[in-house]
């Protein structure tokens, strides 16, 4: 039987929900489907935020043939395939699911096939395509971010559904789901066919059956990936390497598990011990090079270590302080003493003039003197 969610699943941009700046009047998908302009781009976004859908929608428009790999289970003897198949007339499209688990090889094997044209690439991931996509490639692409869907935009694609749903139970899941629709439509599904209606009380029932089981997608790898990081904050190395078992048993990404652990190691525990920085980008490294099973064992060491080390946020906060006042003034003028004066101009105008080292005087601008953002 067709899942709900692929049921209501949109079918051209005027039944799209969300991303507005992607598909909004002159914006930039929205101008490619009507200009039937064709080019190879990736997806960058939470799960449930459309990627699939606006992939499959802009292949429609534009009369390609589409075929869907997803880079878990793919290899280059089924891009190979899509190459031998399909009619000549129309362009070919390859949309590849969660593109970063492709590795560099099978990554330089499908680039030519870009290059010149055999086949458009439509690239989907959650994680950064910087990061995960080798340079000649990503060069090739543009990149789309989306947003994960906001509580008004998930009210919106729930009443697509024709189901029944109190209030109370609709905000719940809309909070429970954090802006994954496809999450929040099998929810409801799984609680209607499970108890035959949908109140606060069936949902949380439903969201504890074994019908939803762990993927590396979906509701129960976000669950785990948050335990692992509060266990690490709260100083409990056991709970902290139970979650890291758990994602290792279900075949995670070590990188992927790599990376939340270099981002706690500045987020986290910053200037309290920073040497955790260095140690993890270690891990993060021996995970490249070695893979599983044995890099599992690099990473209970990294997080064992995160876990019992002395934890401090001021760097975190002192940033989030000093980008708020970015945010609030813009590019304030920068005091004319600390200024670059490579010219003979820049030097009559004073740029520079007055500059010692180790000087006590503020060198924030003007409009900021006496801030303190690093407590």
């Amino acid at each position: 039987m067709e899942p709900l969610a692929s049921k209501i699943r949109p079918k051209n941009l005027e039944e799209f929900i969300g991303q507005e700046h992607l598909v909004g009047e002159g914006k930039p998908i929205a101008t490619a489907i009507k200009e039937k302009h064709l080019f190879s781009f990736i997806l960058w976004g939470p799960p449930g935020s459309g990627k699939t859908t606006l992939a499959r929608i802009y292949a429609n428009s534009l009369d390609a043939e589409m075929f869907e790999l997803s880079a878990v289970s793919a290899g280059k003897a089924d891009i190979q395939k899509i190459l031998e198949t399909g009619t000549l007339i129309k362009p070919r499209i390859l949309f590849l699911d969660e593109i970063h688990r492709f590795n560099k090889a099978q990554q330089a094997f499908l680039l030519p096939y870009v290059e010149n044209g055999k086949l458009t690439l439509i690239g989907a991931t959650t994680e950064n395509p910087s990061f995960e996509v080798i340079s000649p490639l990503l060069s090739r692409c543009r990149v789309f971010v989306l947003n994960e869907h906001s509580a008004g935009e998930m009210g919106k694609i729930i009443k697509r559904t024709n189901l029944k749903i109190p209030k109370g139970a609709q905000d719940w899941l809309i909070e429970m789901a954090n802006g994954d629709a496809r999450q929040a439509i099998s929810l409801l599904e799984t609680a209607d066919k499970l108890y035959g209606k949908i109140t606060f009380d069936t949902l949380k029932e439903a969201l504890q059956s074994k019908h939803l089981r762990y993927d590396k997608k979906g509701e129960e790898h976000y669950n785990t990936i948050s335990a692992f990081i509060k266990s690490m904050r709260a100083s409990q190395p056991d709970a902290a390497l139970y979650y890291l078992a758990r994602m290792v048993d279900a075949g995670e990404d070590p990188k992927f598990i790599a990376r939340r652990m270099v981002i706690f190691a500045s987020e986290d525990i910053g200037l309290a011990q920073p040497t955790a920085l260095v140690i993890v980008n270690e891990v993060f490294r021996a995970c490249e090079m070695i893979g599983y099973p044995e890099c599992a064992i690099n990473l209970a060491h990294g997080v064992a270590y995160l876990a019992q080390a002395k934890k401090s946020r001021d760097s975190y906060n002192a940033f989030n302080l000093a980008m708020e006042d970015v945010k609030k003034y813009g590019n304030l003028p920068v005091p004319l003493k600390i200024r670059n004066a490579p010219t003979r101009l820049m030097k009559e105008l004073e740029y520079g003039k007055g500059y010692q080292k180790y000087d006590t005087e503020s060198y924030l601008p003007d409009k900021l003197k006496g801030k303190k953002y690093l407590k």
